[in-house]
């Protein structure tokens, strides 16, 4: 048969037995079993309870321990809070004076964009002005031309009526003329026919 190697480290000679043995044992006695067996099972069932309890309280932590790591772990919070606390004031602060250095930024940027605006209407008003200075100026020089121009065409055309005139008064003294010796010739003729 092999050798049985204990589960437990710890030794067999102190024994804290959570169970009552004996009433164990004679209660397997009572069902049939022989004592040997009976005492066999109950050094198995002692063995793995023992066992257990040991695994249980390797697990286990003291309450001193639980208590130590509790209060250091407050210690901690409380230094992570703190600090996180300190992060966030100096990023608040730090946030707050970036946002009032932009805000005068664009106070600033809206103030001369503002500026150069008015600057480049004023410019615009000026260009308006003198373009329209300068149409008036050209205008009234067209209309001083239009004027001297009608004024010689009306020269022009008193100068042909007059002409006109002449003529038709030179072409009547002709016409008078050639009619008048005409009937002085024809009278002349009749007079000396008759």
């Amino acid at each position: 048969m092999l050798s049985q190697k204990p589960f437990s480290t710890s030794s067999y000679l102190f024994r804290d037995h959570h169970f009552d043995t004996l009433k164990l044992v004679q209660r397997l006695k009572d069902e049939g079993f022989s004592e040997e067996q009976s005492k066999a099972m109950m050094l198995v069932l002692s063995d793995v309870i023992e066992e257990s309890i040991q695994n249980l309280t390797r697990t286990m932590v003291l309450r001193e321990d639980a208590d130590r790591s509790t209060y250091t772990q407050k210690v901690d919070f409380t230094k992570l809070r703190s600090e996180l606390l300190a992060l966030d004031s100096s990023d608040t602060s730090v946030t707050l004076a970036s946002h009032e250095r932009l805000s005068n930024d664009i106070a600033k940027l809206n103030s001369r964009l503002r500026d150069e605006i008015g600057r480049a209407q004023a410019s615009v008003r000026l260009d308006l002005n003198l373009e329209k200075g300068r149409i008036r100026e050209e205008a009234k020089g067209q209309e001083l031309k239009i004027k001297e121009t009608e004024t010689r065409i009306e020269q022009e055309v008193a100068g042909l009526r007059e002409r006109v005139e002449g003529v038709k008064f030179s072409t009547l003294q002709w016409l008078v003329g050639v009619c008048t010796g005409a009937a002085a010739l024809i009278l002349g003729a009749w007079r000396l026919l008759m």
